[in-house]
């Protein structure tokens, strides 16, 4: 099984070069790597050509023009470019535990997409990390635990063997696009994030109720994929369920009326979706 990685990124080289040395260190790489690049400038540009010599799987650019937050698409265009069988979604600010790909592929599983967390560093935590420290994956780490997106202490260190009781007795987790994995031809046929959602939030959570929606189940990564996040200042409004956002209404909708597949999704990228493979270097 081939699995391509699609790192969603935007303006921040300081933190995406961490982040992609913590790709090439996974003990199971992706076959390759996409950069979904939601219009950054030219450090990020010249970040990705300085690394994809020596990279160690292939290492991709997929660039959009900056018109504001537009994840959705984004996404998009990465996994129409993607090539693999599994696709694994996380942002451009995620830290990677060595085994977070071979445990996305150790539950991937037929009928199912994964829902992994984020352990939230702390601003000091995150600078120190970015001065070029190595991750802590412990119930000690310098971490945000009480955040209500944030991976808890419990769940702050890898044990398979829990992760994969977890990952069977419970459907759910937090939805959460910074940590989550598909097969490929299940994004195909509900068209992918939905295209209309722009600026921050919902975007993730309604393309997981329309899979749900065409009979997928959620499950939880607890125990595995670990990740930490670094710190930066949020984008959330202060209500994330305000039903005054153009994103809610449309989640809404396809809550109550059991929408499977969005109007103006992956298709149409047929550029990217139609282009030849590409072989890992």
């Amino acid at each position: 099984m081939k699995v391509s990685l699609v790192v969603l990124t935007y303006n921040w080289p300081e933190a995406l070069e961490p982040v992609l040395r913590s790709v090439g260190a996974q003990t199971r790489l992706p076959d390759e790597v996409l950069i979904a690049d939601d219009g950054s400038g030219a450090p990020t540009r010249a970040l990705i050509e300085r690394l994809r010599d020596g990279f160690p799987t292939a290492l991709e650019h997929v660039w959009q023009d900056d018109r504001g937050f537009r994840a959705a698409r984004c996404r998009n265009r990465g996994i129409a470019a993607s090539r693999g069988d599994y696709v694994v979604l996380i942002d451009g600010d995620m830290l990677l535990h060595p085994h977070f790909i071979a445990d996305h592929l150790m539950l991937a599983e037929r009928g199912c997409f994964l829902q992994g967390g984020r352990l939230k560093a702390t601003r000091a935590e995150s600078a120190r990390l970015l001065g070029g420290g190595h991750p802590v994956f412990a119930p000690w780490c310098a971490a945000d635990f009480h955040e209500f997106d944030g991976t808890r202490r419990l769940y702050a260190f890898r044990q398979p063997l829990l992760a994969r009781w977890k990952a069977r007795s419970r459907n759910g987790g937090r939805v959460m696009s910074c940590n989550m994995s598909f097969w490929r031809d299940d994004l195909l046929r509900v068209n992918g994030f939905d295209e209309r959602m722009e600026g921050y939030g919902a975007e993730d959570r309604e393309l997981a109720e329309r899979l749900q929606n065409a009979g997928l189940r959620r499950r939880a990564l607890k125990w595995s994929a670990l990740a930490t996040h670094l710190w930066h200042d949020s984008r959330a409004p202060v209500d994330v369920d305000d039903m005054s956002l153009a994103n809610n209404r449309l989640f809404h909708l396809t809550r109550t009326q059991g929408i499977t597949r969005c109007a103006q999704g992956i298709d149409g990228h047929a550029e990217l979706l139609g282009a030849p493979a590409r072989a890992a270097s």
